[in-house]
């Protein structure tokens, strides 16, 4: 699900119990951001996944404008790349010290809307395999949950770590932790889909949960990148898997439904997968019709139309490569938590095309750009008399040839 974001863009532990019940009050009162109302968990449950550091993270707050939506699931905490166990955003921006992803929390609270954060992901180094134990694991993601204040978590458990037995057995015991410590936690654990609902290494990873005796919200998985095609094949692999939930911990269909969700791909998936807005539809009607609990996807990132040359022709991470208007996605989650979308844009002042400044005297045009040439984030070249840099890894991608795409325009040179 999550290989587009790897390639662009105990001390503590000891007094948690004691005091994880109070987190929220004591972290707020010592600096933390001030934690909003909680929304209904059915908000939660529809949050679609955003990066707000990497892949050209959209606004917020005119997503939630056009949309309707107001909760956004941020994703990824992990472990430091440098090693240890402590909460960073993708293994880079430690959490103790950000400024950036709070400044994005507030902003969305501030228009009535909510987060909750994931932890995981597909690639980096992940705290459960990072952290000695579970109660390690814990007190590093209770201090995501004490800074945002958080009503809601996701513990996106997927390749690599839930191949390794220890790191799911500290996730799994972490998430059981902060349930209990953080009263009204909405928990999701979200997995890999195959067409018999969740492979050996996900059935493993319910069987660690009912082991440790650890209820979520829900148990979601993502049926795409694995022979996917569509949502009739989509819907065949969440009837599996409530089979499997049924077989696993006892409970009969309905239960199992109430304790399942749905996390999708907009658009072309990594594998080359194709999913409509028709079906997000058909998966939407499926998900509320047998009272699911959880409906999103990956990613808001990716919710907008690519250039039409691309379209059905490349996977991207800020684009779905299928014809579609800005934030046809998010409005399925909107449905799913039961409120009925816009279906008219929000009237906003009419705003002047943003004009490219003239030269300064004596800007000098970088080396040109080579379409043979790999560029990492940061290098500046020069295309059609403009200079430009990129914003992470890219290849035989024209400058200037989408407005979301790798190139940001520095101006006439």
């Amino acid at each position: 699900m999550r290989r587009l974001r790897a390639c662009l863009g105990a001390a503590a532990a000891v007094g948690l119990a004691a005091v994880g019940t109070t987190a929220l009050v004591a972290g707020n009162a010592s600096g933390a951001t001030s934690a909003a109302s909680a929304l209904s968990n059915r908000w939660y449950a529809a949050a679609p996944y955003l990066m707000p550091l990497d892949n050209d993270p959209p606004d917020a707050g005119a997503i939630m404008d056009a949309s309707g939506l107001k909760a956004f699931q941020l994703a990824f905490i992990l472990a430091p790349n440098g090693g240890g166990c402590s909460p960073t955003w993708d293994g880079t921006a430690a959490v103790s010290s950000d400024t950036a992803v709070k400044s994005v929390i507030d902003g969305i609270r501030a228009k009535g809307g909510d987060v909750s954060v994931s932890i995981g992901g597909y690639g980096g180094t992940k705290l459960g395999q990072a952290c000695s134990d579970a109660a390690a694991t814990a007190a590093a993601y209770q201090q995501v949950i004490t800074k945002y204040g958080l009503h809601a978590i996701d513990f996106d458990l997927e390749e690599p770590e839930y191949e390794n037995t220890a790191a799911i057995r500290n996730e799994i015991g972490a998430a059981k932790i902060l349930q209990q410590n953080n009263p009204g936690l909405y928990v999701s654990v979200t997995t890999a889909g195959t067409a018999d609902g969740t492979g050996w290494f996900g059935k493993q990873m319910l069987l660690e949960a009912k082991a440790q005796g650890f209820t979520p919200n829900n148990f979601s998985i993502m049926p795409f990148d694995g022979g996917f095609n569509g949502a009739a094949s989509q819907t065949s692999a969440l009837t599996k898997f409530n089979q499997v939930l049924q077989s696993t911990f006892g409970w009969d269909e309905a239960t199992a439904y109430a304790h399942e969700g749905f996390s999708g791909m907009n658009g072309r998936s990594d594998t080359g997968e194709m999913f409509s807005q028709a079906d997000f539809q058909t998966v939407l009607d499926y998900a509320t019709s047998h009272n699911m609990d959880r409906f999103t996807f990956w990613s808001l990132n990716r919710d907008r139309q690519c250039t039409p040359a691309d379209n059905g022709g490349r996977t991207s991470g800020t684009c779905s490569s299928v014809p579609q208007s800005s934030w046809d996605f998010a409005k399925y989650s909107v449905k799913f938590a039961g409120v009925t979308p816009p279906t008219t844009p929000p009237t906003t002042p009419p705003t002047t095309p943003p004009t490219t400044p003239p030269p300064s005297p004596g800007t000098q045009c970088k080396a040109a750009w080579s379409a043979s040439t790999a560029y990492t984030g940061g290098s500046e070249v020069s295309y059609n008399k403009h200079n430009w840099k990129a914003k992470w890894w890219t290849q035989n991608e024209t400058p200037g040839a989408s407005q979301w795409g790798a190139w940001q325009d520095e101006g006439a040179c």
